[in-house]
């Protein structure tokens, strides 16, 4: 019982923060289409999404797709998370294959979506009776569809991806949304260092908003004297940037150390631990160890912020993640455990991914 109370109170909450949301759209945002920022793939999650520079498999359609160009067959992979108890779900499937040795495709789908939200805005009838037969339920869901293209280029080691999406996210039948844009990466490689650039939004990723006028009519008045107009139907997301350097090395004939520290810089003024008016940046590292690309251990902290307490006194927070895979014949099973110990503000998830690479799979 417990439990399922439970459960209500964080469905009323989020009804409560959707509705909020779509009374307070405008169009320029720091923070819009933030689902895309999760991170997709157990094992990079793992790593505090410390990839940019070496991811090489079907997941670089999210991290970097320059990586694409390091996948020598067909490639598949599945990933699975909850947030809030379960209330949430985020869902992610992609393919890649090679188009020849100097280039390759992708194509992924994300889900984030909140289901079952109850819609309560027809609970009391004209007469002002509550009557609970009028509850209805309703999801919440943004989707991204994306296509990656990648390629080496003329110079040595150097290569070159980009990933088109398309974001359609909807609010019941209160809201939806379509939106586009594009993100670019490069990797390099040398002596065993790997650098690794990935641009995100890099033309801005535009969202359009149709509103239902006959359902925003029944809820302007949840705030007496305020929300009086239709919101702001357009949002632009602001474009980020993610640098990183990795570097391989080889412990005894079994065992490999990989290390990366990447750099995420938001062109906003954020609560990130260096933070200006024009940019805010915000350091991440990982590590994975391997014995003989069979068995994977990964760690990693990132998400270094200053949380404002009650006293307006500012402490700093960040988030640690660890990570556990299984690699056999060209399956590869990866299991992350985000933010542990529920540090900062963030609650921990349990988050598992399956990839599956064909060249291993045929006969």
């Amino acid at each position: 019982m417990l439990k399922k109370n439970r459960h209500l109170k964080i469905k009323f909450i989020l009804t409560f923060l959707f509705t909020s949301y779509l009374l307070n759209a405008q169009v320029f945002r720091s923070y819009s289409n933030e689902f895309l920022n999760i991170g997709v793939d157990a094992a990079a999650l793992g790593m505090s999404k410390t990839v940019v520079a070496t991811t090489n498999n079907v997941n670089a359609i999210y991290w970097n797709p320059a990586g694409l160009v390091g996948i020598e067959d067909y490639q598949g992979s599945l990933m699975h998370a909850s947030y809030f108890a379960g209330i949430a779900n985020y869902n992610h499937a992609a393919f890649a294959m090679p188009i020849d040795k100097e280039s390759a495709v992708g194509i992924s789908i994300i889900r984030f979506g909140v289901d079952d939200i109850l819609n309560t805005t027809e609970l009391i009838d004209s007469e002002g009776n509550i009557d609970f037969n009028r509850i209805s339920l309703f999801s919440a869901a943004d989707y991204a569809f994306n296509f990656a293209y990648a390629r080496n280029l003329i110079f040595k080691d150097v290569k070159f991806g980009v990933n088109a999406k398309i974001v359609r996210r909807t609010i019941g039948n209160f809201a939806s949304s379509w939106g586009f844009g594009f993100d670019a990466g490069f990797q390099f490689e040398r002596n065993n260092w790997k650098f690794g650039i990935m641009a995100r939004d890099i033309t801005t990723t535009f969202n359009s908003w149709a509103i239902n006028e006959t359902e925003f009519d029944k809820i302007k008045n949840a705030i007496p004297g305020q929300n009086q107009e239709l919101p702001e139907t357009t949002e632009i997301t602001k474009p980020k940037l993610q640098v990183g350097v990795a570097k391989d090395f080889r412990i005894g004939r079994f065992f490999n150390l990989l290390t990366e520290v990447d750099v995420n810089v938001r062109f906003a003024k954020t609560n990130d631990i260096i933070s200006s008016d024009v940019a805010s940046i915000n350091p991440a590292v990982g590590f994975q160890v391997d014995y003989d690309q069979l068995v994977y251990l990964r760690a990693g902290v990132g998400n270094f912020q200053y949380i404002t307490q009650f006293d307006n006194t500012k402490s700093l927070s960040l988030q640690p993640n660890f990570g556990v895979g299984f690699n056999y014949k060209g399956i590869q099973v990866d299991y992350a455990l985000t933010n542990i110990g529920s540090v900062g503000n963030a609650l921990y998830s349990n988050i598992f991914s399956i990839t599956f690479d064909f060249l291993f799979l045929r006969p």
